[in-house]
């Protein structure tokens, strides 16, 4: 004869954690991806403002370093 099993009538973890998320939660990091993805794809779009030489030279030995 099989043994009975007993279920809880409650849930296991105490004070009822409420694990649902907001909808913009899951919205903004969606439309920063595609905000990103779309700079990627036509890097034409993206305008660099006109700043300090100095920090235009810093980007700019940066990016000969990173696709060396």
């Amino acid at each position: 004869m099989p043994a009975l099993t007993h279920t809880r009538p409650h849930p296991a973890t105490p004070g009822g954690v409420d694990i649902r998320l907001p909808w913009w939660a899951l919205a903004l990091p969606a439309l920063a991806f595609v905000a990103l993805l779309i700079l990627i794809l036509n890097p034409a779009d993206a305008h660099a403002a006109a700043g300090d030489p100095a920090v235009t030279r810093l980007f700019e030995r940066v990016q000969q370093l990173v696709t060396r």
